[in-house]
């Protein structure tokens, strides 16, 4: 009689535990994205590859989306409103390191797991943050710039937004290099946003206000490709100039290798936007996962340039990816 007992006991236990695990299976998480920008291809890019993840992962996540149009304040408004709708995680580019961490904190008190995407805050108020090594990617070309004018010449630099923690890292880094060397000297440091008009328009006016520039540190491809056209449009000859891995200045570095022009690509892969996803659903699972994932920067170089460069894809694609050509056509129609 006991026996039987025990062996009931035994297989309630086990249907219990089935049934939970089927549960755990079913749930579903309702994950909070926040598209902190959507005025450049990288930007538009990036929030592809989040959804690209999400859809293949459409049985686990449920995405409610926001954006924010690089507006601090709209974006602790879109923290502030998901926190109210309830969601499990929130990820967000910070726009600016201090000014999130009141409502990131909020979140992390209701229990919202916090994942940074591609940018920085000021303090420990997150559970995750997914990026490259922004101070590397500017060290990078700051160190082949340097070799390229063997460690003497007049420069200019296009940084990108004051206040964003990824261009503000990316200078640190370049500026740490060039601080090594006396005989490199900055003429001028401008931002352009990462924009190609931006970029044109500011080397237009630095070349009309400096006849001698030796070469160009860059970082953004868009910028870099509106330096290019700024130095033709002026008839000045070409110089070093660093860029990234955007494919429409790719295609010109590979046109413009014949006239001797050469530069390096540096990326943030928009591939992060797919990752952290992935880290997402780690957290939310309850795996372990390393706090700060600061990935390597990849680069591009004359010697692999052909790997990269998509003649048959827009100008407005980046080489760091998971999505397909497919995909890539879909997004940014020639």
């Amino acid at each position: 009689m006991k026996q039987g007992i025990r062996m009931l006991a035994t297989a309630a236990v086990l249907t219990a535990g089935l049934a939970s695990a089927a549960f755990a299976a079913e749930k579903k998480y309702t994950i909070g994205y926040d598209n902190y920008f959507m005025g450049n291809s990288w930007s538009v890019q990036l929030a592809a590859e989040f959804k690209a993840e999400a859809e293949r992962h459409k049985d686990q996540v449920d995405v409610v989306y926001v954006e924010s149009a690089g507006d601090t304040q709209k974006q602790i408004a879109n923290i502030e409103d998901l926190i109210t709708k309830k969601v499990d995680a929130i990820i967000t580019t910070p726009t600016s390191p201090t000014a999130l961490i009141p409502a990131l904190k909020k979140a992390r008190a209701a229990g919202i797991k916090v994942i940074l995407l591609a940018s920085t805050i000021k303090s420990q108020d997150y559970d995750a943050l997914v990026t490259v090594d922004d101070v590397a990617f500017g060290r990078a070309g700051a160190e082949w710039l340097v070799k390229q004018l063997n460690g003497k010449g007049d420069i200019i630099v296009l940084n990108g937004i004051a206040g964003l923690s990824t261009s503000d890292d990316r200078f640190k880094g370049a500026k740490e290099v060039f601080d090594k060397y006396p005989d490199i000297k900055i003429v001028a440091a401008v931002n352009a946003s990462w924009d190609y008009a931006q970029g044109k328009q500011a080397v237009s006016n630095l070349l009309a206000a400096n006849p001698k520039i030796d070469g160009v540190w860059s970082q953004g491809g868009a910028m870099t490709l509106g330096a290019i056209d700024a130095f033709e449009a002026a008839q000045r000859p070409l110089v070093p100039m660093t860029g990234e891995d955007n494919n429409g200045y790719l295609k010109r570095w590979k046109a413009l290798e014949g006239k001797g022009f050469d530069s390096i690509g540096t990326s943030k892969p928009t591939w992060l936007g797919s990752e952290a996803l992935l880290v997402t659903i780690k957290l939310l699972n309850g795996e372990t996962v390393e706090k700060d994932m600061i990935l390597p920067v990849p680069t591009i170089t004359a010697a692999d340039l052909d790997k990269f460069v998509k003649p048959d894809l827009s100008d407005s694609f980046w080489a760091g990816t998971r999505l397909t050509d497919d995909q890539v056509k879909a997004i940014f129609a020639n």
